[in-house]
């Protein structure tokens, strides 16, 4: 997996793990007759208990199925509901802090790195954590996004579409099947992303060290290429993020792990939001 929300997580990861693994599977003690007890087979005679057998089936063939509520499985539209009111949360803080505080970008920026390394690892998600990275997330943004509208024109609103339209995008892709989420484009996905992060590391060692001024390697010709290559590799992890929730819902996975993928979604989504933000700014800077 791309996204370490999914990667991480025993429930959306790829099947690797065996009965054994998780200690096997016993055989149940059989029941002790106790008071209250229905009476077993043969204890009253064949027919007796032939009698309660088929009442028992008729009633289970006159019972409603279970949905996935009765079960507390997860369903897409947890998923869809969950993400919803993540991204409700991010975007009402952005614009709070847009009008009140943009200045303190930077302290939203640290807190929301903290709790999504903390909720990416995880086992069990936890709603209050992933909600305070969503506000977290929404104070960065909010602060950085009056940053740059400052300086060019538009270009928030413009980000903004450009990533609806390249999430709508993906999911066709993906619902679609003309994008299968194979092994291969997993693999591919995954170095390409190390390759990405190593270069912008290297980047910004060199921009605070004085080597290069500016936005480093992120400007120019060279900076636009980059923000393609970033925006791609972008939508590529929404589509490996969708096939994860996926397995997940196939899987019958506890309906709160709605709040991982969730969380997945939104982490994706903030840094290809970042990407447009940062690639439509050099276009306009070229102008």
């Amino acid at each position: 997996m791309s996204n370490p929300v999914f990667s991480n997580s025993d429930v959306f990861g790829e099947p690797r793990r065996t009965a054994a693994r998780r200690g096997g599977v016993g055989t149940a003690p059989a029941p002790q007759q106790g008071y209250g007890q229905a009476p077993q087979y043969g204890q009253y005679g064949a027919a007796g208990a032939q009698a309660a057998d088929a009442a028992t089936l008729e009633n289970l063939y006159n019972a409603p199925s279970a949905t996935t509520a009765d079960t507390k499985r997860l369903t897409y539209d947890d998923v869809i509901v969950k993400t919803g009111g993540l991204l409700a949360v991010l975007v009402a803080v952005a614009a709070a802090t847009w009008y009140l505080a943009p200045q303190i970008w930077p302290i939203g920026m640290i807190v929301g790195l903290v709790l999504g390394l903390v909720n990416a690892f995880k086992r069990n998600p936890s709603p209050v954590l992933i909600t305070l990275y969503a506000v977290a997330e929404g104070v960065f943004l909010g602060g950085i996004s009056a940053a740059f509208a400052s300086f060019y024109d538009g270009v928030v609103l413009q980000a903004v579409l450009a990533t609806m339209a390249t999430f709508a995008a993906s999911l066709f892709l993906f619902r679609s099947g003309r994008v299968r989420v194979t092994p291969k484009f997993t693999r591919w996905l995954i170095i390409a992303m190390v390759g990405y992060l190593a270069f912008q590391l290297v980047n910004l060692v060199l921009v605070w060290t004085g080597v290069l001024g500016g936005a480093g390697m992120r400007g120019g010709a060279l900076g636009i290429v980059v923000g393609l290559v970033a925006v791609g590799l972008a939508a590529a992890s929404l589509i490996v993020d969708f096939d994860s929730i996926k397995r997940g819902v196939e899987a019958g996975v506890p309906s709160k792990f709605a709040w991982s993928a969730a969380f997945g979604l939104t982490v994706t989504l903030v840094w290809l939001y970042l990407e447009f933000l940062r690639l439509l700014a050099i276009f306009q800077s070229n102008d």
